[in-house]
């Protein structure tokens, strides 16, 4: 798991030879490190005298951003899994034609699990966006520039996150699912910048 590894082993396994883990668990993680500096600076503003009236709201975020590294953390991991069911599923006979039904049907359903992890990344980065509206707007002055690192990384992950969707997408058969799953992304994406941009806004003007 890449919670239990040392950063050099992770970034050795990432620059190996093999698939996993790639692009969307490094899109997790990227968001995973943005939440942790949302934390960061919640806890550099909490308890300081000058930042008395916005401490219950950072609070509130602190414990938020707490849990969304966690679960960015684990999403990682998921994406790698998620992506080896697809290799596994390639990998079945298709010698007959009943074999190849089954394989045709096993890779469908792992694209669409495989599908399913960066969107929940996506998502997750969203959440994670909206948390560092408050933190570059109240928090901490003198930790600001991490507040919009933050936003950076969130943001980052996210549209890593969108390309692995996409890829993903690109081999599934069913329609309507695809157009749903675009539009969600579509969505996402939308939403993402414009918090994005006012993080960055409010950030920057107390640089």
């Amino acid at each position: 798991m890449l919670a239990q590894q040392k950063v050099q082993e992770y970034l050795s396994e990432l620059a190996s030879g093999s698939p996993t883990p790639g692009g969307g668990t490094v899109a997790a993680l990227t968001a995973s490190q943005g939440a942790a500096l949302v934390s960061m600076v919640c806890n550099l503003t909490i308890g300081k005298k000058q930042y008395v009236a916005v401490e219950a709201e950072m609070k509130k975020v602190q414990s938020q951003a707490e849990t969304w590294w966690q679960k960015l953390l684990a999403m990682a991991d998921e994406d790698a899994k998620s992506f080896d069911l697809v290799m596994n599923a390639y990998r079945l006979p298709k010698g007959t034609p009943a074999e190849k039904t089954t394989r045709t049907a096993a890779i469908q359903e792992a694209l669409k699990v495989a599908e399913g992890a960066p969107m929940r990344t996506a998502e997750a980065c969203l959440a994670v966006l909206d948390l560092t509206l408050p933190v570059a707007a109240k928090g901490n002055k003198n930790v600001v520039s991490d507040a919009i690192v933050a936003a950076h990384m969130a943001y980052t992950g996210l549209q890593s996150a969108a390309v692995n969707v996409r890829i993903n997408l690109k081999g599934i058969k069913d329609s309507d699912f695809v157009e749903r799953e675009n539009r969600k992304l579509s969505e996402l994406i939308e939403l993402a910048k414009a918090n994005y941009e006012k993080a960055l806004a409010s950030g920057m003007s107390r640089l």
